[in-house]
């Protein structure tokens, strides 16, 4: 079991940065791949990011650029710079440990206009 916790969410004006974070706690050290996913109000849920335990990284082509995914330890990171009003979302730390997937519940990002 992998227990996932995210935090930093706020609010920001556009142009400006946030970073989140997600702690991984319990059996981290299976862990294959943590991803940083979103889903904006009416909208589907969407993948933004990915880091192995590797250390590759990935990127959806709206953030690439903006968004930087790091792993320290059993905390995931999500430095997210230049931030637009489209990127208000709920943002949801997810977990690859094998075969099984894990959320956390996820951290509000709102940015102005």
């Amino acid at each position: 079991q992998v227990q996932l916790v995210e935090s930093g969410g706020g609010l920001v004006q556009a142009g400006g940065s946030l970073r989140l974070s997600c702690a991984a706690s319990g059996s981290i050290f299976g862990i294959n791949v943590m991803n940083w996913y979103r889903q904006a109000p009416g909208k589907q849920r969407e993948w933004v990011a990915q880091i192995t335990s590797g250390g590759t990284t990935n990127y959806r082509d709206s953030v690439s650029g903006r968004f930087t995914i790091s792993r320290d330890k059993s905390t995931v990171h999500l430095q997210m710079n230049s931030l637009k009003p489209e990127d208000t979302a709920v943002y949801y730390c997810h977990a690859i440990v094998r075969v099984d997937h894990y959320w956390g519940k996820g951290t509000l990002v709102t940015v102005s206009s």
